[in-house]
């Protein structure tokens, strides 16, 4: 589980490409400073498995769903990516939970600059829109926002000055893909009224 508070913005140093799967390799002092094989990192918001730990770098096995389902698939060498390690049992819980598992990935349609924060419009795939509310939670690159506003596609969240600096999103254009992890919550209270929804609807 982690929290979607950004540790470190890592670099990626390699990426092999392996039937059905790639391997990644990433730089980032901080969370590998006391990372071992087996431990959890969340790379732009996706849980990633250590498989080898060496010189301030972390290697991780990114299998094909994983691919299929994130930005992880157009990673390269010498991009920048939000990490954090997974949460300790007893710390303060500063964003909201967080899996690591991305639902989707949106798009950067607009940003719109103030004086001290930063709006950025993001397009929802299909499916999603339901389960993200204004004032609501979501991940976006591994990052824990409010939401500002939700339509049927699309939301947008408001960036201060930290989060423009310390993690991608600060570097972010129009047409970038984005990983999305909506709130888990949702999810559980769909999945669990559903079948009562339907009985009263075949009512």
């Amino acid at each position: 589980m982690f929290t979607g508070i950004v540790e470190e913005l890592g670099e990626v140093v390699a990426v092999a490409d392996l039937p059905d799967a790639a391997r990644v390799t990433i730089a980032g002092p901080l969370v590998t400073s006391d990372a071992k094989h087996g431990d959890s990192i969340a790379v732009n918001g996706v849980c990633l498995t250590v498989v080898d730990v060496a010189d301030g770098a972390f290697t991780a096995d990114v299998m094909r769903e994983t691919l299929t389902r994130s930005s992880l698939a157009k990673v390269a060498e010498g991009d920048p990516v939000n990490l954090e390690r997974a949460a300790a049992v007893g710390q303060r819980l500063g964003g909201h939970i967080v899996q690591g598992h991305v639902d989707g990935t949106g798009v950067v349609l607009t940003r719109e600059k103030a004086e001290h924060w930063e709006v950025v419009h993001i397009g929802l795939p299909p499916g999603l829109a339901r389960y993200v509310v204004e004032k609501g939670s979501i991940t976006v690159d591994g990052v824990s926002l409010t939401v500002v506003s939700v339509s049927e596609n699309q939301f947008a969240v408001s960036l201060i000055p930290t989060t423009l600096e310390l993690t991608t999103l600060g570097r972010r254009v129009p047409g970038d893909h984005v990983n999305l992890e909506v709130d888990v919550l949702a999810k559980y209270v769909e999945r669990l009224a559903l079948p009562h929804l339907r009985a009263e609807e075949a009512r």
